[in-house]
């Protein structure tokens, strides 16, 4: 499969180190030696070196990456994040996150480069970038924080994530009082 190159972008091949530039930003990765990128007018073919089992595997995986940067410097990427407990809130300071996720203490996330964070309301965050890889990483280290418990569903998850319920205790039958 081929990928396309949009009007607005550049792609810049200095060996295995691919660089796309586009309207959001400028990405660079270094692709495995197995693999190689050919560029044919507006369109990137990856060609494998040989059929071995290892090529394979990488022939897709570098396709997709390669996919990736140009849609990321084109449209970015987003993950939705929601905010779900009693107090559970989340603010910006700046650039900075700050979420109340009932500890004792407020936590504070610094945006990698790229980063940036913006709040629907104080229950619904988006985390959003040109790199799919760090977009993902940062939600997931966020959602990490305190992952939705399956009695209440208390805690952070995805936007249109399913928490399977548990039933709580169930009391003693006959038990007196």
């Amino acid at each position: 499969m081929t990928v396309t190159i949009t009007q607005g972008v550049d792609v810049k091949m200095n060996g295995r180190e691919v660089t796309v530039k586009g309207p959001k930003g400028e990405l660079t990765r270094t692709f495995h030696p197995l693999v190689t990128l050919a560029r044919e007018d507006a369109n990137v073919n990856v060609v494998r070196k040989d059929d071995t089992q290892a090529a394979r595997a990488l022939h897709g995986l570098s396709r997709s990456l390669f996919a990736n940067m140009v849609t990321g410097v084109t449209t970015g990427y987003t993950k939705d994040l929601e905010i779900s407990g009693t107090g559970y809130r989340a603010t910006l300071a700046g650039k900075k996150l700050q979420l109340s996720l009932g500890f004792s203490h407020p936590v504070e996330i610094d945006p990698p480069t790229g980063i940036s964070f913006a709040l629907e309301t104080p229950q619904k965050l988006k985390v959003s970038g040109i790199d799919k890889e760090v977009v993902g990483e940062v939600a997931a280290q966020i959602r990490g924080l305190r992952v939705p418990d399956p009695y209440k569903a208390k805690g952070v998850k995805y936007a249109g994530e399913y928490i399977r319920r548990k039933a709580g205790k169930a009391g003693k039958v006959g038990a007196k009082a």
